[in-house]
């Protein structure tokens, strides 16, 4: 009785009686564009989701038919949707027009810049990686927790009295 000693996986195949199968590359992403030449994306934060279509033009952004500083008053809103563009150079460079619905103004903020960041790789696929390092394209998971039976919010345990 003869022991064969295998050395390498690729022996291992051959002698198991099996085919190489090739290794699979990384996805190709690609520009995926409208009829009108736009990029489409839903962001979702929280409540919120945005539905986003970003094509070229002056920097005008317009959320539900109002300029967005008009829509988000608070500068720290403002600084937040804009993330996107200003990690990815892109300042000015398009005009964005948002459709926002549920939740808060935080979570419609949020949910802008998700929107946004999605589909600026849509337009430009080069961009995926400098907007994934900085976490734009991950949607955040937390939302607000149910209330449970017996207790007065969803932790919270109603006030205790020894009488």
């Amino acid at each position: 009785m003869s022991e064969e000693t295998i050395q390498s996986l690729e022996e291992l195949g051959g002698a198991m009686g099996e085919t190489p199968v090739a290794v699979e590359s990384a996805p190709v992403h690609v520009q995926k564009l409208d009829g009108h030449g736009r990029a489409y994306a839903t962001g979702k934060r929280k409540d919120a989701i945005a539905r986003v279509w970003i094509k070229p033009g002056g920097g005008r952004i317009m959320i539900n038919g109002k300029p967005f500083d008009e829509y988000f008053g608070r500068p720290v809103l403002r600084m937040l949707l804009q993330q996107p563009l200003v990690v990815a150079q892109r300042t000015g460079q398009y005009d964005i027009n948002c459709t926002v619905a549920g939740g808060g103004l935080s979570g419609q903020a949020g949910a802008v810049r998700h929107g946004l960041s999605k589909a600026l790789t849509y337009y430009e696929p080069e961009l995926r990686g400098v907007l994934k390092k900085n976490g734009f394209l991950t949607r955040d998971p937390r939302v607000v927790e149910r209330k449970k039976y017996g207790k007065a919010k969803a932790r919270r345990s109603f006030q205790f009295s020894k009488r």
